[in-house]
């Protein structure tokens, strides 16, 4: 898995305001959506292009047009709900799947408890959007999920991880064949007790959308 932790100016200065619990919602989500398409143009550095003849007033020339099919964007259920305008804002042709993920409290194993995706991702880029890499497990079994169904090359975004997570996602992925790229805007301290990435922005779902009851 490569990782990529991007550094730059603005995407430092809106973490720190998406990190403070002052933050409104209102201002939390444009945050979010922000950071966002910042973190997609890094991460779509290697995304597939064809050559393309095309006239400009003054003469003919090559340019490039996104490979078809076109890349698949799935958000993880629910707080990856929050990044997706931002990432269709830099990539609006983008197709988008969803996939929810949840934890067996028995086996502590993710699993799958709802997906709108194409059953053939034979030949697919795929962006997986997951605001917390805190323990890896929902965003391993995406991935996996994906994989399973044919994608051949998965770029996951996370506006945090945790060094916990990232290991446990090396692990989940070790032996996997398909290549994987990991995009953060910053890597936390750690992981506290209760799981929460330190210091973290506390529950991203929450901050966006709410508390869920």
């Amino acid at each position: 898995m490569e990782l990529n932790v991007v550094s730059h100016p603005l995407v430092d200065h809106k973490l720190t305001l998406l990190r403070n619990k002052e933050t409104s919602q209102p201002v939390f989500r444009k945050l979010v959506e922000e950071l966002v398409t910042l973190l997609a143009y890094e991460a779509t550095r290697g995304v597939r292009i064809n050559d393309i003849e095309i006239e400009t007033p003054v003469t003919a020339t090559t340019g490039v047009k996104l490979q078809q099919p076109a890349p698949l964007v799935v958000p993880i259920l629910r707080a990856g709900l929050g990044m997706l305008d931002g990432w269709l804002r830099l990539m609006p042709t983008a197709e988008v799947g969803f996939l929810g993920m949840i934890r067996d409290e028995e086996t502590l194993e993710p699993m799958t408890y709802a997906e709108r995706l194409p059953h053939d991702l034979s030949g697919r880029q795929c962006y997986v959007l997951d605001p917390m890499l805190a323990t890896g497990g929902s965003l391993g079994g995406a991935i996996q999920f994906l994989v399973d169904r044919g994608a051949d090359d998965i770029t996951a975004i996370c506006l945090l991880a945790a060094p916990e997570g990232i290991e446990k996602l090396q692990g989940l992925l070790e032996g996997l064949e398909v290549p994987c790229t990991l995009v953060v805007a910053a890597i936390d301290e750690r992981l506290n007790e209760r799981g929460f990435i330190v210091p973290g922005l506390g529950d991203a779902g929450d901050r966006l959308y709410g508390l869920a009851h």
